[in-house]
């Protein structure tokens, strides 16, 4: 689709993570152009950062082929602790040094754009929302599975953000009282513990003790022991790789559930690298959830993998200065 296929206003999204920045133009109906990714180069600190933020910008309209006096405004979704509303990083662990770092002011002003600052796990739920799987629902929540779990929240087409910019940090809800797995963050008994990739991996570590004879043991001396590889062995019938799939799967649903009874979404997604493990986890989680949940929840909400894969959190980014955009009459 051409430029002039593409319906204006137009506006520009940025990824910001950890190892890379994914940028691209979106169109007033949340179709990309093409994105691009370049390195963040993070450990060399904020200044550095933000040329890189510039430069996947201005690359991403180039590809776009529009001028940028096209582009209306910029959207940028960031990991970590932050004031969404002040445009600042406040701490975040992914971003080491870029404390109390202005990044919107000066993302604008280097730009000459209106500029938003929004979570990246709050940008890709809205992508989705927007564009993607949630397309047409008035309510949405969102995990995003990998080294951690993130979650972003839609209702009726807007990000909850919380009063202090922690809204929706639900890889956190506390899912073990007493005796919890510690969590990245340092508390214990948290959903992410459990459900990450990360946490499937120390999960199948753990249990290697008391089931040597499994096929992840292999795995594990030769340093190849990930989830997609826990996944592959569970398909191949393995007992243990198997457990540990349907016991992340039940952590997952009991997270979708509370939810579901806060919330009451039209759609709960699950994006993220996990989601390679394909269908069968999808299912096992949609029963769990069955299983859990209040009869009406349970029968109504529905429960997909997400669409929009490494592409969400640009395009979502974009959709969040698209909504501030309209509020203000641009």
């Amino acid at each position: 689709m051409s430029a002039e296929e593409r319906q204006p206003p137009f506006y520009l999204g940025i990824d910001l993570g950890g190892t890379n920045i994914k940028s691209g133009v979106v169109d007033d109906l949340g179709r990309a152009f093409e994105g691009i990714s370049i390195e963040t180069e993070a450990e060399r600190g904020p200044e550095v950062g933000l040329r890189n933020l510039v430069e996947a910008g201005n690359r991403a309209v180039k590809a776009s082929g529009l001028d940028w006096s096209r582009i209306t405004a910029v959207g940028l979704g960031s990991p970590g602790t932050m004031d969404i509303q002040e445009g600042l990083l406040l701490n975040p662990p992914n971003l080491p040094g870029w404390v109390n770092f202005p990044i919107r002011l000066r993302l604008g002003e280097a730009l000459s754009k209106p500029t938003i600052l929004q979570n990246d796990a709050n940008a890709a739920a809205y992508g989705e929302y927007w564009s993607g799987a949630g397309r047409g629902t008035n309510s949405l929540v969102m995990f995003t599975l990998g080294t951690g779990i993130g979650c972003g929240i839609i209702d009726h087409g807007k990000v909850i953000e919380g009063r202090h910019s922690h809204g929706a940090e639900c890889g956190h809800i506390i899912i073990q009282m007493e005796g919890g797995r510690k969590c990245s963050c340092g508390r214990f008994g948290h959903l992410e513990a459990y459900a990450s990739a990360t946490a499937l991996v120390k999960r199948a570590i753990e249990a290697l003790a008391e089931n040597p004879k499994s096929a992840l043991a292999e795995l594990h001396n030769h340093d190849e022991l990930t989830s997609r590889t826990i996944h592959d062995a569970a398909e191949a019938g393995d007992p243990l790789a198997s457990r540990l799939m349907s016991d992340t799967a039940r952590y997952l649903a009991v997270g979708a559930v509370s939810l579901m009874h806060t919330i009451d979404p039209d759609i709960v997604l699950f994006g993220g690298g996990m989601i390679a493990a394909g269908p069968k986890l999808l299912d096992t989680i949609r029963g769990e959830i069955k299983k859990l949940a209040f009869p009406v929840p349970a029968e109504k909400t529905r429960i997909e993998y997400a669409q929009l894969g490494g592409d969400a959190g640009f395009i979502g980014a974009a959709g969040c200065a698209r909504l501030k955009a309209t509020a203000e009459g641009h």
